[in-house]
């Protein structure tokens, strides 16, 4: 029988399950596959990057945008380490994914050698499934149980080779379960009683709203339709942003502090949530306590877990809101829905008054209509965490084929270029945006030189605005401390990227930003646009004090109506069933907010 190396029948299983291509950075622990990716450097593309962090942010963002685990890999030590932060983000987005983890030989295991260290129990706390590889001929059953195993349990798999066995002589007899485990799933229908009791419900409801999740994905129709039929304002967590186009008009966007004002508003006078594929945990501190809650999803651990229910329905999302449709009488505009959508336009337009303002710096209003102007319609979005994901749910308007990432629960900053690389290595026929600002772009800043080196078609935006934004507005608005921390010295990151091969252009008005851009769309390779930006922050949704002359005066908030003239126009008044109401919700709980990671209320 014909035999091979077994560092080579673990890259062969990669192949047999449709993955061409691997993130990392080489080692000497890790020399045995290395000369296995050498021997399939025609077959497997090798995505070389600067840091092993990068090379597993950028597997976890891979599912992000194709719903393809993404597959990485780091040498003994310091190399193992620096993979942590991807896994975590995979672990908390729920997405599949395989880390590939060098050890030193067998012979040289706890004896305390170079570099060596106890590597499973350091992967046990994040990993979906963690094991080490005890003989070489265990080598493509385990890489195809990492991957089947990370898919079943949407997580980071991780496997431990040895060093020595990569080298080690095996039977070339292996054959893969992928088509086993790429079976579209097919999750269950409601029961009829549960439709029922959800329609009685909507029947008796009169504010009712659809808080939707990633459960939903892929089903924007469904959810279109319902709330044309019941009119529903619809509100989703932030990364479900995208699964209805923003420009539907009952689509008032996320909840929480990176929301839009008109979504925020509304959510506590709601006396009924079909709360559906949704786990934000941060909607604990959404909605009034007593709205009565329908939630559906197909994980029974999720049902009740951020609410009490009154329903819990056990059933595909998208097969149950369209039994609902099926069974339920078409509704009237409620009071919530006509004032939400009147809301929504108010906020709309003030967002819209500022489009072509010289104000200097320059706002991110005239930034963003730039890019929704000029994105294709099947862009790509890598998104960094920070401010940035506050200006990209209120002003991005998603629509077509274009898709986004960003860390959602783990939300670490330097997310965007590693999804940036990822994005360009699956599709590197379409367009990337690279968004973030300076404080997440530096921690990344080195992938420059992975994206001019494979030639990626990447615009690189840096919002530079000398502050860590996100945790500036905590400090100054939710702990009320002196500012600490937070400063960002202005950098040249044009030139920056010119040192690293990489176009670089500094703008400081509309004009010479959307110059830029369409200088990137006529020419191959990456570019990055260091924005010299406001150092104002973005509209306080938490405070949302249009009653106060001196909010109004600092956000420019002339424009904007408080939800209580809406409120009284449509009749929007307390429902005593439910409790719900706008002025006499239960006070929020403190939250323990993480200033270090710039962690977004999701």
């Amino acid at each position: 029988m014909a035999k091979i190396n077994g560092a080579n029948a673990m890259l062969q299983v990669l192949l047999d399950w449709h993955i061409d291509h691997i993130y990392g950075f080489p080692g000497g622990s890790f020399d045995s596959t290395m000369n296995a990716i050498h021997d399939f450097k025609d077959k497997l593309k090798f995505i070389e990057v600067r840091h092993e962090e990068a090379g597993a942010l950028a597997a976890a963002a891979e599912y992000k945008f194709t719903g393809q685990a993404g597959v990485c890999f780091g040498s003994a030590g310091p190399g193992a380490v620096h993979l942590m932060n991807g896994l975590y983000d995979a672990k908390y987005d729920k997405v599949p994914m395989v880390a590939i983890i060098a050890n030193v030989p067998t012979s040289r295991q706890d004896i305390d050698f170079f570099q060596a260290f106890d590597e499973k129990p350091w992967f046990d706390s994040v990993a979906v499934w963690n094991h080490q590889i005890k003989t070489a001929e265990q080598i493509p059953g385990m890489m195809d149980e990492a991957l089947r195993q990370a898919y079943a349990k949407k997580g980071p798999a991780v496997l431990i080779l040895p060093k020595d066995f990569g080298w080690d002589k095996i039977n070339d007899n292996f054959r893969v379960t992928y088509n086993s485990i790429s079976a579209i799933p097919n999750y269950a229908a409601p029961k009829k009683t549960d439709v029922d009791a959800a329609v009685k419900l909507l029947a008796e409801a009169k504010n009712p709203v659809v808080y939707y999740g990633m459960g939903l994905k892929g089903h924007g129709d469904v959810l279109k339709a319902f709330a044309e039929k019941f009119k529903t304002p619809l509100l989703s967590s932030v990364i479900a942003k995208g699964i209805v186009e923003d420009e539907f008009p009952a689509y008032l966007g996320s909840i929480g502090r990176v929301a839009p004002k008109a979504s925020d508003d509304i959510q506590m006078y709601a006396d009924l949530v079909i709360w559906v594929g949704n786990n934000s945990p941060f909607s604990v501190f959404f909605f009034d306590p007593k709205a009565k809650v329908i939630q559906i999803d197909v994980d029974s651990e999720k049902l009740g877990k951020r609410h009490a229910v009154d329903v819990p329905i056990l059933a595909d999302g998208a097969k149950t809101l369209q039994a609902m449709i099926d069974a339920a009488e078409a509704r009237e505009e409620s009071p919530i829905y006509k004032a939400g959508l009147a809301d929504r336009q108010n906020w709309d337009e003030w967002q819209q008054s500022f489009v072509d303002s010289d104000e200097m710096p320059v706002r991110r209003e005239p930034i963003f209509d730039v890019i929704n102007k000029y994105a294709d319609d099947n862009a790509q979005y890598a998104i960094d965490v920070g401010n940035i994901n506050i200006d990209f749910q209120r002003l991005i308007n998603l629509h077509g084929e274009q898709t986004w990432a960003t860390s959602g629960l783990y939300a670490t900053m330097g997310f965007g270029s590693p999804a940036a690389i990822a994005a360009a290595t699956v599709h590197p026929e379409r367009e990337v945006w690279n968004l973030g600002g300076d404080g997440g772009f530096a921690m990344m800043s080195q992938e420059l030189l992975t994206e001019a080196r494979y030639n990626m078609h990447i615009i690189n935006v840096v919002f530079t605005n000398e502050t860590l934004g996100f945790i500036e507005a905590e400090q100054v608005d939710q702990s009320h401390q002196p500012l600490s921390g937070v400063i960002m010295p202005d950098n040249d990151w044009a030139k920056v990227a010119e040192g690293m091969n990489v176009k670089g252009v500094t703008v400081r008005t509309k004009k010479e930003f959307e110059d830029a851009v369409k200088e990137f769309k006529q020419m191959d390779g990456p570019m990055l646009i260091d924005v010299k930006f406001t150092h104002d922050m973005p509209y306080s949704t938490e405070l949302n004090t249009l009653d106060d002359p001196e909010f109004v005066e600092k956000y420019q908030a002339q424009g904007l109506k408080p939800f209580s003239y809406f409120a009284e126009k449509y009749g929007l008044v307390t429902d005593t069933a439910s409790g719900a109401s706008e002025a006499e919700a239960e006070p929020e709980p403190e939250e323990e907010t993480d200033t270090t990671s710039g962690a977004s209320a999701h």
